[in-house]
């Protein structure tokens, strides 16, 4: 490599002083996400670095015929290639798969708006082997036979590159990237790049290989103190509340308990693990249900529904349907606080905030329909849904009798038994979301936006349009099926302003006024990061999401109890406290105006977290077909580094050097070893020497 003085003017352009070798040498990325590993039942996907990195010359690809370049004609392979996000393409993706021998790794510049044409690294038929439509539950339905729910989807994330793919913000480490390829690696006139070239290392080495019963066989074998684990299941916490409070030890069937489960859906994933804001996917329909819960506090106090409403967002159904199935898993083992013959219907809110045409969707299942019990209770559920949408410029339809569910939680407790539901979405058959599951599923594709030069504060107290299009969902259609008839006018008066700023906190800014007042304060260091992809369970992280979401489910199904006092501290330890039918917690509160002194309080709400682990974890059933297997594997750490590297030649002959000099050392050492007695001896002494 070259010494400083050849690094000057790279350097100082990245603003990296001359003060260790290191910085010499290497200038570091700020912001590393990379695709990593995942395995399941049969495979592995995703992708790896070497043990060591992996290392290549940089090389930004300006277009897919550019792509000879690196597969073939490129002098000085392996190359470690940039791509802007439209070349970010399937097509793309898998010619530099099948040329890996020489490509070292990808990083894909992420742009600050998303591509018009939309894109999808899921598949086209998400959760198709997990899902109720089966060879033995209408097999002519199987496998999106009828409808491909997401026709965009490209199957990127299910594929498995032997390279590492890191994705690059557009600021100033993509700049000095983009300098550095201009200054040294650009050939021009159909003249070869001269050395030193830039050069690029990824490190994203994974520990497990082949698939999860490989991976969970590797960790039960080690024995010792600290063991090294090589994966972990995916699995998180389902959040649910309910409307009536249930005795959270008592688990079981409850012979005078008749519930409506609400649910939607928490997680999302794109190709990238750690960028999943999943706008239209899971928030819209999660934010929705959570002010619907919001809207119902004070009525349901009032005057309780005739059914206990029960709340549920589950975790991990892009893996497999991870939550729900869980819960069906509970429920059948007398587990949860309610069971199966408990549930009347299941009501779900799916991708609820692109309505196309003004029109949403009221999808059931037409194999279960063929129940006339069920049937009659699903007809009565449409009717209500369609009755609320007289007179608004909202319509509402269902789709043909023959098309099947869409991808969605209610598929798994039809799995276990015919219960009457809905599935509310903005779609009739395939998706309108054009960035299904990937890094795009935004705000910006929520139309999510803010008027400019608004501060922080004043964004999240501004109105969205998309705040009014779920609140309208909320008040006409969603309460309609909840709240009996009396109550209805209570449930439709509450503010856009709760939803506007749901929206704010998870897709723009966590780290605001509003979700600091619902949170410990020993929870405030977690509302940094915008977090909703799944994350395994046992590793040390902080998925915040789900914290944030039982924290704003607390506020929208509590009362306050008692005011914050020093001889009150938290946690609420008070006698009176009833814990097996509340949940109890202590919030930070909002400061009084001219004060930074908050005023915490103790929160009483029905809210709590059960086990969002795939029942194939606890049953050692790691081939499992009928319940999710996927595992994340274990990495020691993520990084990049962008250096000058020098060329083969020159590396050889230093190398060569270095090797000579260190014979020369070892020779001239035995040398001065062997003849040492000759060499430092000195001349005896006379014995009648005196001194």
């Amino acid at each position: 490599m070259s010494n400083c003085s050849c690094y000057s003017a790279f350097l100082s352009f990245a603003g990296v002083s001359c003060n260790s070798v290191e910085k010499k040498i290497y200038v570091h990325l700020n912001y590393t996400v990379s695709c990593v590993r995942l395995l399941n039942a049969t495979h592995q996907i995703g992708c790896q670095s070497s043990l060591s990195g992996n290392v290549g010359v940089l090389h930004v690809l300006e277009s897919e015929e550019n792509l000879d370049w690196v597969l073939h004609s490129g002098p000085n392979p392996p190359y470690m290639v940039i791509l802007e996000s439209p070349l970010f393409t399937r097509s793309v993706m898998m010619k530099l798969k099948n040329g890996s021998g020489r490509v070292a790794g990808v990083a894909v510049v992420a742009p600050n708006t998303n591509p018009a044409e939309g894109f999808s690294p899921h598949t086209t038929c998400p959760n198709e082997n997990t899902g109720v439509y089966s060879e033995t539950y209408e097999p002519t339905m199987a496998n999106c036979n009828m409808t491909v729910w997401n026709p965009l989807g490209n199957g990127l994330s299910y594929e498995e590159f032997d390279f590492p793919i890191f994705s690059l913000k557009d600021d100033n480490d993509t700049q000095v990237i983009r300098q550095c390829y201009l200054d040294h690696n650009r050939a021009g006139n159909g003249s070869t790049p001269q050395y030193p070239l830039c050069a690029m290392q990824l490190y994203s080495h994974m520990s497990a290989v082949t698939d999860t019963a490989t991976c969970m066989r590797r960790n039960a074998i080690n024995f010792s103190l600290n063991p090294e684990m090589v994966c972990d299941p995916l699995g998180d916490q389902n959040v649910w509340a309910s409307t009536r409070p249930l005795n959270n030890t008592a688990k079981g069937h409850k012979m005078w308990e008749s519930v409506v489960i609400a649910a939607a859906r928490l997680d999302s994933r794109s190709f990238f693990f750690d960028i999943a804001p999943g706008a239209q996917s899971g928030v819209s329909g999660f934010v929705t249900l959570l002010a619907a819960a919001h809207a119902l506090r004070n009525a349901t106090q009032e005057a309780q529904p005739n059914r206990t409403i029960l709340y549920t967002f589950f975790q991990g159904e892009t893996f497999d349907y991870i939550g729900s199935s869980r819960m069906v898993y509970d429920m059948e083992n007398k587990q949860f606080v309610v069971d199966l013959d408990n549930v009347h219907s299941v009501l779900e809110i799916g991708q609820v905030g692109l309505r196309a045409d003004s029109k949403l969707w009221l999808h059931t299942d037409p194999v279960s329909r063929r129940n006339e019990s069920v049937n009659k209770e699903v007809e009565d559920l449409i009717g209500n849904l369609r009755s609320a949408a007289t007179g608004l410029n909202v319509t509402v339809d269902v789709p043909g009798f023959s098309q099947p569910l869409p991808p969605s939680s209610f598929q798994r407790f039809l799995r276990a038994r015919p219960i009457p539901g809905v599935v509310l979405e903005d779609h009739q058959s395939a998706y309108t979301n054009k960035f299904y599951e990937s890094m795009y599923d935004n705000a910006e594709n929520l139309n999510v936006s803010y008027p400019p030069n608004l501060t922080p504060e004043e964004q999240l107290e501004y109105i969205t349009d998309t705040a009014r299009v779920l609140q309208l969902i909320i008040t006409y259609f969603f309460l309609s099926c909840c709240c009996d008839s009396e109550v209805s006018e209570v449930c439709f008066l509450f503010s856009s302003s709760q939803v506007t700023k749901m929206l704010y906190s998870f897709l723009v800014r966590s780290n605001n006024s509003w979700f600091q007042q619902l949170v410990p304060s020993d929870f405030t260091s977690y509302l940094v990061k915008q977090k909703n992809y799944i994350l395994e369970k046992y590793r040390i992280k902080v998925h915040h999401d789900f914290c944030c979401l039982q924290l704003v489910l607390n506020r929208n199904c509590t009362i306050r109890i008692f005011a914050c006092s020093t001889h009150f501290p938290p946690p609420c330890d008070s006698s009176h406290l009833v814990p097996q039918m509340y949940n109890y917690m202590w919030v930070q509160g909002a400061a009084p105006p001219n004060s930074t002194e908050r005023e915490g309080y103790c929160v009483r709400s029905t809210a709590r977290l059960s086990k969002a682990l795939s029942p194939a974890f606890d049953l050692e059933q790691y081939t499992s077909k009928n319940f999710s297997t996927w595992t994340e594997s274990r990495w020691k750490f993520i990084k990049g580094r962008i250096f000058l590297v020098a060329s083969h030649e020159l590396e050889m002959l230093t190398l060569g050097v270095g090797v000579g000099v260190l014979l020369s050392s070892l020779l001239v050492t035995y040398i001065i070893s062997s003849k040492a007695d000759i060499l430092f001896s000195s001349g005896r002494e006379p014995t009648n020497a005196t001194y």
